[in-house]
């Protein structure tokens, strides 16, 4: 009785590992993204930042003229202090610090709201990305596509489709 339950459940776990090898035979069909890349060399990406770039660029300027007059009067005080009053000198060293706060102030609120406006505009490249991905994903089959890794061979890295479905998806007419 014991050999005829042993010989089933062997028997069983025949079958089972049979029926298993088909569905193990078939490859999985693995994709690799480069996240990077596509952020970098994608035309929606170009065109985000030159949206930043313009939007901007003329604040950016400002305040890099804002900082070599800034430098000028600070160097012309350098020059000067030694002809200077001592009341005066105090006064001019006094307005140049109080400048150079307002500046690194005015840098970073630039900085603060460049970062935010990058992020929603990355954000937004993402998005369409991460649609086209799927899109591909569910058109070709793909078991897995994955973003971050350590290695990937040129067998499964798809960021060159990915990019060109975004680029052609951003084409003037689309």
């Amino acid at each position: 009785m014991m050999k005829t339950t042993l010989f089933k459940v062997g028997a069983a776990a025949l079958v089972l590992a049979a029926a298993a090898v088909p569905a193990a035979a078939q490859e999985l069909k693995i994709g690799y993204v480069n996240s990077e890349r596509v952020l970098r060399d994608s035309t929606p990406a170009k065109a985000a930042q030159s949206k930043l770039e313009a939007e901007f660029g003329k604040r950016d300027r400002e305040l890099n003229d804002q900082a070599g007059k800034l430098k000028a009067a600070a160097d012309k005080l350098d020059k000067d202090a030694p002809t200077l009053g001592e009341a005066e000198r105090n006064r001019r060293q006094r307005e140049l610090v109080e400048q150079d706060r307002d500046l690194q102030r005015k840098r970073r609120e630039f900085q603060e709201d460049l970062n935010q406006r990058k992020n929603e505009e990355l954000a937004s490249v993402v998005e369409r990305a991460n649609r086209v991905i799927k899109q591909i994903f569910d058109q070709e089959k793909y078991d897995l596509i994955l973003q971050e890794v350590v290695f990937a061979g040129p067998r499964v890295d798809i960021t060159d489709k990915v990019i060109k479905s975004l680029n052609a998806a951003a084409a003037p007419g689309k």
